[in-house]
């Protein structure tokens, strides 16, 4: 299997943007040579209410699972190309649900490479 450049994103929960705290619940994860356009998210909800208790976990749910959506074409961006939904995901907002800049990476198996990322990055007992 050839190596293959991929990019990145951790998908973030920041209950208080002023204060800049955050809980990493996911990734995005793109290659444009495989066409490959993948999220993944592990809500915590335990952790996540004793960092945040006034947060509305179905509101954040809900939210949370359009990410993937996106990623697979669905929805009003559905019809927008592969590479746009990606930096329109990624676009800096000052919004509860933010994802952080791009970051690169090489892999032979991208699932592997977005197992690898989840495990380093969001769950804790990995």
């Amino acid at each position: 299997m050839p190596i293959c450049s991929y990019e990145y994103a951790v998908i973030r929960v920041m209950p208080r943007v002023e204060r800049q705290e955050f809980i990493n619940v996911g990734i995005v994860l793109a290659c444009q040579a495989k066409r490959y356009l993948q999220a993944r998210i592990e809500l915590d909800s335990s952790r996540l209410k004793a960092f945040a208790p006034q947060l509305d976990l179905q509101m954040l749910e809900d939210y949370l699972k359009t990410i993937p959506l996106i990623c697979e074409g669905k929805g009003p961006l559905g019809p927008v190309p592969q590479r746009e939904r990606l930096h329109w995901l990624v676009a800096p907002r000052s919004t509860i649900v933010q994802l952080s800049p791009l970051h690169s990476g090489l892999s032979e198996n991208l699932d592997a490479a977005m197992e690898d990322l989840l495990n380093k990055l969001v769950r804790l007992n990995a």
